[in-house]
């Protein structure tokens, strides 16, 4: 059964009472209707008993329905002090089951939030914790990358397991968070939550449901990490394989993976698509992860014998001239003979069957 609240002023009575006024450069739009708040909690599933995190609760109505799920510990993390008040008023009723925290989620370290207690090993079920939100558009983005890149290191709330995620996003974003192969909405965003999360758009709710109403409507996503990463490599090598790829993305895929290399090494280039056996002339959105994954393997072959390659960047004149010169430094000693060949002289061949640990030389 979910906990019942001694009498309490509606959300709306307390936007009202303390004159809360969404800020535009916050991109704050309030959820005050509470059948949607409380749909919103059911989409995470059962939360009943576990600890919580709700990041940006802004006049919490959201706040309102995890509470009345029985959670253990709720933590909420908001960064405009004006909510402070109307969620103090829940925190006096909530029989110290609300904990509020004032901070920049995008800076915040919620590792401090849950027990050790709760903590999982990564292939069991996931822990009892969850993170829920209703996120600016501003920063949704933003954090959901910050996010992934914890859950591939398994730091902040992810050091306890495989922690599920039930957050808003714009409904083109959360659209394109899902989109399968071969879809118009296919994009960077779809690779990087895909191959570390299952994914789910549970529903969508209307922009004329939020205060003020926002010009687009907003997707509801559910995202699960998976016990085993599709692409088992450091996620700043997956992240700049794949934003380079999907940077022309209506352009055939080998476009966007020409700027990994150096204008004098093209031949790297027909290399990485040769043996990973991708036919370059496709568009980017018709690439699987894991046709993905064996491209970001074949990469890290390339920068584990070519050194230079992992720093350069073609927007970066100072990073162009710096590489030009360790790759003269590089190549005079001679310890490269063949194109094909790692120092040891081992041909360098992608076995896309197995699941490879990353080499340390490139960090994440």
């Amino acid at each position: 059964m979910g906990s019942r609240f001694p009498p309490l002023p509606t959300v709306s009575d307390l936007v009202r009472l303390y004159k809360l006024r969404a800020k535009k450069q916050l991109s704050q739009n309030f959820l005050l209707d509470m059948n949607l708040c409380h749909k919103l909690v059911k989409a995470a599933g059962d939360i009943g008993g576990a600890h919580v995190c709700e990041v940006g609760p802004g006049p919490g109505g959201i706040t309102r329905a995890i509470l009345q799920k029985d959670v253990q510990k709720l933590s909420v993390i908001e960064l405009d002090k004006r909510f402070l008040p109307s969620l103090e008023v829940l925190q006096q009723s909530s029989a110290g089951k609300l904990d509020i925290h004032m901070g920049n989620i995008m800076k915040y370290d919620m590792e401090s939030l849950f027990p050790e207690s709760s903590s999982r090993v990564w292939n069991d079920k996931p822990p009892n914790i969850h993170i829920i939100g209703n996120l600016p558009f501003n920063v949704s983005t933003p954090l959901i990358i910050q996010w992934l890149e914890q859950i591939s290191n398994r730091t902040g709330a992810w050091k306890f397991g495989r922690a599920k995620l039930t957050l808003t996003f714009q409904h083109e974003v959360a659209r394109r968070i899902v989109a399968d192969i071969n879809t118009e909405d296919r994009c960077r965003l779809s690779i990087m939550c895909q191959y570390l999360c299952d994914v789910n758009l549970k529903f969508v709710i209307p922009g004329s449901a939020f205060v003020p109403p926002p010009k687009v409507d907003v997707g509801v996503v559910r995202f699960v990490p998976k016990k085993y990463p599709i692409i088992n490599l450091p996620f700043k090598l997956v992240e700049k394989v794949t934003q380079h790829l999907f940077h022309y993305r209506q352009k055939k895929c080998i476009r966007g993976a020409q700027d990994l290399f150096p204008v004098d090494k093209p031949e790297l280039v027909d290399e990485m698509f040769q043996i990973a056996d991708i036919d370059p002339s496709l568009p980017c959105f018709k690439l699987g992860v894991e046709e993905v994954g064996r491209l970001c393997h074949v990469y890290q072959h390339i920068c584990q014998r070519y050194p230079f390659i992992w720093d350069y960047n073609y927007r970066d004149q100072k990073s162009v001239y710096l590489t030009k010169l360790r790759q003269v430094d590089f190549m005079d000693q001679g310890t490269i003979t063949s194109k094909d060949e790692d120092e040891k002289g081992n041909i360098l061949t992608f076995d896309g069957n197995k699941n490879k640990e990353c080499s340390t030389d490139i960090q994440n």
